[in-house]
């Protein structure tokens, strides 16, 4: 089978397109048949070389987590799911024709390949913080960096939720995070102004990690009220680092619920073949996406 794999770590020309043996589904895991594979900013931050407590790497390694399929392998102790179901979940080497999955959900009806690919991750994240974050229904949460996947995650959860949301993103996608239910402002110079006089801040989240942690401290005035994601110096002003993930399974049933009610959609900004993982990590990494980038296979 074909696999994007690495041998050392550095910039997105180590990503190499190889053959190599097939995986298989160890006790309580499945195998699937890659249709699709999300690319997620972990990806490209392990093969730099960062977050290796969390993602302890040995040489050569595959890449991705995130992917959606068909189960061609079950391992024992497995039950619920058999050959042939449509599954999207999270597991190891995902950027490949044959993936092990260790967490999944059956994908519901009318799911494409592309979009469940795009789910995994970024809603165990997006659920995650804004349980960390404490906000309750009734409140304004303000989202830095809120047109990505785990912002337009956030958005809707926190729409289905009854929690008010205020947006920051680049002027293009100021119509994009209105139509998810926030109220839309753009970052760049004066942009904590600009959200004090939409109304009261109760807690904050920095999905962007761009430089903005003093400024939402000083919005919810308590850095306790503040998660980030992306800004490893976070804790040095007291706020939390959010970076151990949470129980996959529930979030991707509580996805699947969220799909089924129709109160989630997250939108497939861009795919690329298997050859061009490279170039998904390089548009990756520049940020100021509208939704998910996905490998296709």
């Amino acid at each position: 089978m074909k696999r994007v794999s690495f041998a050392e770590f550095g910039g997105p020309e180590v990503l190499r397109l190889e053959d190599a043996e097939e995986p298989h589904a160890g006790t309580g895991h499945i195998r699937i048949a890659v249709r699709a594979a999300g690319v997620n900013p972990v990806d490209w931050r392990i093969r730099e070389g960062q977050r290796l407590a969390a993602h302890p790497v040995e040489l050569p390694a595959g890449v991705g987590q995130d992917a959606s399929g068909v189960v061609d392998e079950v391992g024992a102790g497995v039950t619920g799911v058999g050959i042939g179901d449509r599954v999207f979940g999270e597991g190891v080497a995902t950027y490949a024709e044959s993936a092990v999955l260790t967490a999944w959900a059956r994908m519901p009806e009318g799911l494409s390949f592309e979009e469940a690919a795009g789910y995994p991750s970024v809603m165990e994240t997006a659920l995650r913080v804004l349980r960390e974050v404490g906000v309750r229904p009734g409140q304004t949460l303000l989202v830095s960096g809120a047109s990505g996947g785990v912002g337009s995650a956030v958005l809707q959860i926190a729409r289905d939720r009854g929690i008010a949301v205020i947006g920051t993103a680049g002027a293009a996608n100021q119509d994009y995070l209105r139509s998810l239910g926030a109220v839309a402002t753009t970052y760049g110079d004066g942009w904590a102004e600009r959200v004090r006089r939409l109304g009261r801040v109760d807690a904050a989240l920095d999905l962007a990690g761009s430089g903005v942690i003093r400024e939402l401290v000083g919005l919810t005035g308590d850095p306790r009220r503040v998660v980030s994601i992306a800004d490893l110096g976070a804790p040095e002003l007291g706020v939390r680092f959010s970076g151990a993930a949470g129980s996959l399974p529930d979030a991707l049933a509580e996805t699947v619920g969220l799909l089924a009610r129709g109160a989630l959609h997250i939108p497939v900004e861009k795919t690329y073949p298997l050859g061009e993982a490279a170039a998904a990590h390089i548009d990756s990494r520049r940020g100021h996406a509208r939704g998910r980038r996905v490998i296709v296979i």
